[in-house]
């Protein structure tokens, strides 16, 4: 069974991109994904055993990833939260690791992985 990944980005090239490349490199399928923070609570509260994994940006059109991270405090083990950012710096990451992210992943340079993140959680399902 494929991974099920939630997607909460704002920018459609990046969603598009990362869908096509988690889909064909990680054996994960992107089943929602969200541009706002209020848009991506919603939908976590009304499917909150439909994801195995979210991937959330920090920068987001309203609201920001932060939010959405804590949000996820109460999920269960088996799901995991990652942040993917261009601002990955080490305060940040600290931050992202306190309130309750997984791992911290920076777009320029940790696609790759972030791959390897997903076929790790595919093998644990």
């Amino acid at each position: 069974m494929s991974l099920r990944v939630y997607l909460v980005e704002d920018n459609a090239v990046i969603r598009e991109n990362l869908s096509a490349t988690l889909a064909e490199l990680a054996d994960a399928k992107v089943c929602g994904s969200a541009e706002e923070e209020n848009e991506a609570l919603l939908w976590l509260r009304e499917r909150p055993k439909d994801w195995d994994l979210a991937i959330v940006d920090l920068f987001l059109k309203r609201g920001n990833g932060m939010g959405v991270v804590a949000a996820c405090s109460g999920r269960s083990r088996s799901q995991k939260v990652v942040v993917l950012s261009n601002y990955a710096s080490p305060g940040i990451r600290e931050q992202c690791l306190r309130l309750g992210a997984d791992a911290v992943f920076d777009k320029s340079t940790d696609i790759e992985s972030l791959v390897e993140f997903c076929l790790k959680q595919n093998s644990l399902q």
